[in-house]
């Protein structure tokens, strides 16, 4: 039976979700998990809705994984492995699925946050970025405003992927204030993202709030489909996945 697991993680301690050689990663930390809890005598394997970067946080996250067992022993196993897993990964819930869902391919819809403060806050620190200059959030509005007239964003894109197409479904893409003083959010939402698009994309529009750029320029660093027409990648600390959408025809229950 295939399953959906929808899970969080505070990605500090990690580097990146996907698993890789001589480092820890959220991925690697959930499959040896979930092979201990079980008692299986095979590693199980797991596969998540997209590749988050190092020290990138999750809120929203979904994997598939392939279970010999019901649901009720399903629920079971998460629940155990969730006690297991360390206090930054979170297992919230399991569903079972047709077999030909796929936590990244069948994925309709993703969305990301991204936080910045403009003041010195000892709690937050770790988990905004703080910026020591001020900011136009309305011109940067504007231009985020642009990024849904544009499918091709090369010039967000890590160098060097490997995926086919660059082509990417903007569906929105704006700043508001945060809950506290000086704290503003950054969401955007596409059908799919590129590697390091969101970071890109946010440190471009820092250039746009600084005055560096005008929302004309903005426009035109995305039809250059140049990487090095963009602004440097923001910081991963302050990024967050915060959902994953799927069909509702794919849950079987």
């Amino acid at each position: 039976m295939r399953y959906f697991i929808s899970l969080s993680y505070d990605g500090t301690n990690y580097s990146g979700w996907q698993t890789q050689p001589d480092a820890p990663t959220v991925q690697e930390t959930i499959e040896k998990a979930l092979t201990l809890v079980s008692r299986s005598p095979e590693p199980i394997a797991i596969v998540g809705a997209g590749r988050t970067d190092a020290g990138v946080h999750a809120r929203g996250m979904v994997a598939h994984v392939d279970l010999p067992m019901d649901l009720e022993a399903a629920r079971e196993l998460i629940f155990r492995t969730d006690r297991y897993l360390p206090h930054d990964i979170a297992l919230h819930s399991i569903r079972p699925v047709k077999d030909e869902a796929h936590a990244r391919f069948s994925a309709t819809s993703r969305m990301y946050r991204y936080y910045v403060t403009l003041r010195k806050d000892p709690f937050q620190e770790s988990r905004m970025l703080r910026l020591h200059f001020p900011l136009d959030f309305e011109r940067m509005n504007v231009a985020a405003e642009q990024l849904l007239r544009f499918t091709d964003f090369t010039s967000f894109s890590k160098l060097h992927t490997d995926v086919k197409t660059n082509n990417c479904r903007v569906t929105e893409a704006y700043w508001r204030p945060g809950a506290e003083p000086g704290q503003w959010i950054f969401t955007i939402t596409a059908d799919r993202f590129l590697r390091n698009m969101v970071r890109a994309v946010v440190g471009t529009l820092f250039q746009v709030g600084k005055g560096r750029l005008s929302v004309e320029d903005f426009a035109a660093v995305v039809e250059a489909k140049d990487r090095g027409r963009a602004g440097s990648s923001a910081p991963g600390h302050a990024l967050y996945l915060e959902a994953v959408g799927y069909p509702e025809e794919l849950y079987l229950d």
